[in-house]
């Protein structure tokens, strides 16, 4: 879900926060950005 959506949903009044707060609970989130960089970086056309 968008990030902006949970924020206001949480009443957060910035993204920031419910980023910050929030994204240790998302497993594997940096090897998921990882791997969609890497699909963007290095597919060939």
């Amino acid at each position: 879900m968008h990030p902006k959506i949970v924020s206001e949903r949480l009443g957060h009044p910035s993204i920031a926060i419910t980023l910050d707060r929030s994204s240790h609970l998302i497993p594997g989130l940096q090897a998921e950005a990882a791997d969609k960089l890497a699909t963007l970086l290095f597919a060939h056309p």
